[in-house]
């Protein structure tokens, strides 16, 4: 048998025998194309827009805690117990990981909120005003005032809470929260701030104030914190950077736990993982329709030369050979497909992902999983889903030429070239 190249050569050159014909079945296969890494990119694209916003608004895509902290979550579970921990070698062995950006400490208590007859309940956090910002989006959302300055009564709160306390910048509000000695811890604060999350129920729940502020109002030593919230380079890489992380700190002698975002919101977690088992499934119905299509051009383009084939098995070449000739026609058109599609995927998700088109226009922000998601049509790269569409597409080419090559395989040259 002949080396490859010729029938190869053959295969390539027959995609010109009706230019039109080829040109539309390749503009198909690579519509089917585009189509597969666009939507994939635009659910990645979702699925990294949730991820860091439920991560980065408030919980940061790690936290540090008392071994026994959660789920609880009481007032007296604080690292390192009564005793307390060192806060600042804590905070320097968790940001000397390369996966972590920053970090910052936490404290936390249930407490009220009352101006004059008004009073609503919710979760009091103690931030550091320097680090916090690093880690979280939450001071950075104060659309009023300015963040609470350290030694002073200053309190943020948000606009949710705000309304329903009807109060507004530069009002005092009175705090009550239940302190660690088993007294109640109660003072008299300014609004330094509103911010807005775009969460009504987060900004309904959540005041913050200092770090020592709070600490002193529950009556906790500076060393008694109940968190270290961290924020990656890369949400993905924290459950990897939890692991590294606990066996830093174990030295410490300190009961910790250290929990990455993928089991603190295990929601989000379930959701990406159901959005990437469907990726194949997209691969295979897009591709799958496709086959049709090029099966009817191959069948339309052997039944144009079936003349010309008698003539080849004539002359002496195998079915073998002629089915050669069919697979690299089909082949080659693939490959056509494939550039066509690439030409218009790549430029168009580049331009997608750097400027991503705002849809704020037709509806508002909305949540999902407990995560703001904005109205923009963000796409994310995905390259290992590219490349298997790729091979999908010329997977397809060849399946769909299979038949049509055995079919021109068994045409008869006498009858064909007596006209019969």
């Amino acid at each position: 048998m002949a080396a490859p190249a010729p029938w190869w050569r053959i295969g390539w050159r027959n995609l010109g025998r009706n230019r039109k014909r080829t040109f539309i079945t390749a503009l198909g296969l690579g519509a089917g194309y585009f189509a597969v890494v666009f939507m994939v990119g635009w659910a990645d694209g979702l699925k990294a827009e949730m991820v860091e916003n439920g991560t980065g608004i408030l919980t940061g895509q790690l936290q540090v805690h008392a071994a026994d902290y959660r789920p609880e979550r009481s007032l007296y579970d604080t690292i390192g117990d009564r005793d307390g921990a060192d806060v600042s070698a804590l905070l320097s062995a968790v940001v000397s990981d390369p996966a972590i950006e920053a970090a910052a400490p936490r404290v936390y208590a249930g407490g009220l909120v009352s101006s004059g007859d008004a009073t609503s309940a919710g979760m009091i956090m103690g931030v550091d005003i320097a680090l916090e910002p690093r880690v979280s989006r939450i001071l950075t959302g104060i659309e009023e005032g300015q963040v609470p300055r350290p030694g002073r009564n200053e309190i943020v709160i948000g606009h949710e809470m705000a309304r329903q306390l009807e109060i507004a910048m530069g009002d005092e509000v009175v705090l009550v929260v239940p302190a660690a000695d088993g007294s109640m811890g109660n003072d008299l604060f300014r609004v330094a701030g509103i911010y807005r999350s775009g969460m009504t129920e987060l900004d309904n729940a959540y005041a913050l104030i200092p770090i020592d502020t709070l600490q002193t109002l529950l009556a906790l030593e500076p060393g008694r914190i109940h968190e270290v919230a961290a924020a990656t380079t890369d949400p993905w890489l924290a459950p990897e950077a939890a692991r590294r992380i606990a066996q830093a700190v174990a030295p410490m002698g300190l009961e910790l736990e250290v929990v990455p975002w993928t089991v603190l919101r295990p929601d989000m977690l379930d959701y990406t993982r159901l959005v990437e088992s469907w990726y194949f499934i997209v691969i295979g119905v897009v591709f799958a329709i496709a086959i049709f299509g090029v099966a009817n051009t191959m069948l339309m383009a052997t039944f144009e030369r079936r003349r010309e084939l008698a003539v080849m098995l004539a002359l002496g070449t195998t079915p073998v050979q002629v089915v050669l000739t069919v697979l690299y026609e089909a082949l080659a058109l693939g490959i056509l497909s494939l550039v066509v599609g690439a030409t218009v995927t790549f430029p168009v998700m580049f331009w997608w992902h750097n400027a991503p088109p705002d849809l704020s226009f037709m509806y508002g922000d909305f949540t999902m999983f407990g995560a703001l998601m904005r109205p923009t049509l963000r796409v994310e790269y995905n390259f290992p889903v590219a490349v298997w569409s790729a091979v999908a597409l010329l997977f397809t080419a060849f399946v769909a030429a299979l038949y049509p090559a055995a079919h021109a395989a068994r045409v008869p040259p006498a009858d064909t070239l007596s006209g019969i």
